[in-house]
């Protein structure tokens, strides 16, 4: 789920924000590529760092035990007691059984709605809102007008220029219609 709030929050900030020095530029799925080392070596030291306490608490010692990759028997999968906000706190099994299903079943939205996105930037090259927004106006001719005029443009504000040319496009259509 936040791999989709991302996507969309990453574009509209990029620029602008303190993060990475406001290097980061262009559509979302090239920000991978532009962020520094260390940030991922960082990421890298806390993802270690929550999944072995998972491990600990999770699975069973091997030396201890008779079959390797037991879970111990008072383990059950995605329990791991954190809670910092109190969310759980005074709630019945059924309510917290029911909210479980419900963030799973958000979470497999989320992973649609992210293919989605990955999708949408690999067919145009494009960032994702600006390219709805000239799509929903002008409807395809200014998105191909866009498209050209951004194509190969290694700068942010070559894209902006030709978003902003679509617009005028899409104006300059809806004006015929009427």
């Amino acid at each position: 789920m936040l791999a989709a709030l991302g996507f969309v929050v990453g574009e509209q900030v990029e620029g602008s924000s303190f993060l990475f020095d406001s290097q980061v530029t262009g559509p979302a799925i090239n920000h991978f590529q532009q962020v520094p080392g260390l940030f991922w070596g960082l990421i890298a030291a806390v993802i270690f760092a929550a999944e072995s306490t998972r491990v600990q608490k999770a699975w069973a010692n091997p030396f201890e035990s008779d079959k390797l990759f037991l879970l111990k028997d008072d383990y059950t999968p995605g329990e791991l007691e954190f809670d910092p906000l109190g969310l759980g706190n005074g709630k019945d099994a059924a309510y917290l059984a029911d909210m479980k299903l419900k963030e799973v079943n958000n979470g497999r939205l989320a992973m649609i709605s992210i293919s989605g996105m990955i999708a949408q930037e690999l067919v145009n090259g494009l960032n994702l809102i600006p390219a709805d927004e000239v799509l929903e106006m002008g409807k395809a001719d200014a998105l191909l007008q866009m498209e050209a005029k951004c194509a190969g443009a290694v700068d942010e504000a070559a894209c902006a220029k030709a978003f902003e040319a679509g617009e005028r496009a899409a104006v300059f259509a809806s004006t015929l219609v009427q």
